[in-house]
């Protein structure tokens, strides 16, 4: 913790939002950041493959409160939380987590958020990086439905890696720990709110930590690392590589408004049978009646490794024509392969097809394989 820079060195304005960690993350050995949802995100603390091992080693702490909560309230949440989402949403238990869709009129995506249920008529959208709440609001406007549409002062943090039950028994006890997957609890420390989830963008075993009072960020932040440090946990960052192993989309990278919940693969997030109306129901019904034309796959590109990963969608071909792109791609250093995520047509995306990727300054061969990459039936994240 020898970091001496001020946070002013990253700044742009005041037009891009701190978060509560941002200081302590930057005493903790962050180098840079980027912006998510209007804020910045620490995302490099030196060598990324370092920051990979140290997650499926041991444990990181990732400052992610760029995942803003959108709350949904009222007499009529439920009804509107169901509404925007093609997820059918009608045993979700209060307490409970959810992936879900964000779909609009056309069945395009507009973001992939954590749902957590607060209450029957108290609804949290955990969302990546695109503007929910705007969206969210007009629908409300115009939907004759009686709700509240708000962000919250809400910050997460994510502690994920093996060791972060531990780290989270030393932080907060024994209740926390006790969480299923996907399942969360409120929890009052030292008199400061907190939301506990076992969920996390890393698919290891993790938690999330949800901080209703931002002005405790700083103390948060160092309590974490003061019991964590000694049982291994390292400030860090969202792996890229671990999340693209998992096969895990991340929203403008791997997918746009332009797509739609089955070419990305995502058919069980999708109840086209639920009497409840949702706004991109028609849309996505005319669509898996019609086809797709592509879908969302994994590589395994040939070739020494890959250095950092791509600043723009790979061309993929079959013969000198385009049929695809890669959206992702990173080298794994603990499967020794160049793996990536791609969008193909679907005459080309068969397991073991033989493709070429245009990398700008090369060309290499490609094939389409099954992902996830590792883990394939998410046993680490959900058994623990």
């Amino acid at each position: 913790m020898t970091n001496k820079q001020t946070f002013s060195k990253f700044s742009f304005g005041t037009q891009v939002r701190k978060s509560p960690y941002s200081d302590a993350a930057l005493r903790w050995g962050a180098q840079g950041f980027s912006v998510y949802n209007h804020m910045y995100i620490p995302r490099d603390f030196g060598d990324p493959v370092q920051n990979f091992w140290n997650l499926v080693n041991d444990a990181i702490l990732c400052d992610v409160s760029v995942e803003r909560q959108v709350e949904i309230t009222g007499p009529d949440a439920a009804r509107f939380t169901q509404f925007l989402s093609c997820r059918d949403l009608s045993k979700c238990q209060v307490g409970q987590c959810k992936y879900v869709l964000i779909t609009d009129q056309d069945g395009g995506v507009i973001n992939d958020p954590i749902l957590l249920k607060l209450a029957e008529d108290h609804f949290w959208l955990s969302i990546a990086d695109s503007d929910v709440l705007l969206w969210a609001k007009g629908l409300a406007v115009n939907s004759g439905m009686n709700v509240q549409i708000t962000e919250p002062d809400v910050s997460p943090l994510q502690l994920q890696g093996p060791k972060s039950r531990d780290i989270l028994r030393a932080a907060f006890g024994d209740a926390p720990t006790e969480l299923k997957y996907y399942r969360f609890m409120e929890y009052d420390w030292d008199g400061v709110p907190l939301i506990i989830s076992r969920t996390g963008w890393s698919s290891e075993l993790g938690y999330e930590i949800f901080l209703r009072d931002g002005s405790a960020g700083d103390r948060l932040w160092e309590h974490l690392m003061a019991v964590g440090a000694p049982l291994g946990l390292k400030p860090g960052h969202t792996s890229s590589i671990r999340r693209i192993e998992a096969g895990m989309l991340s929203y403008h990278a791997d997918m746009t408004l332009m797509n739609n919940p089955f070419e990305l693969q995502m058919d069980r997030l999708v109840d086209l049978h639920i009497e409840a109306d949702f706004v991109s129901k028609a849309a996505l019904t005319a669509i898996k009646a019609k086809g797709v034309s592509q879908y969302f796959v994994g590589l395994e590109i040939a070739g020494r490794p890959i250095a950092g990963s791509n600043d723009e969608h790979w061309p993929i071909k079959w013969d000198g024509k385009k049929v695809g792109y890669v959206t992702s791609a990173i080298h794994s250093p603990r499967l020794v392969k160049n793996i990536a995520l791609a969008m193909v047509a679907v005459d080309y995306c068969e397991l073991g097809c033989e493709l070429t990727v245009n990398m700008g300054s090369e060309t290499r061969p490609c094939t389409i394989v099954p992902i996830p990459f590792y883990d394939p039936k998410k046993e680490i994240a959900v058994k623990g």
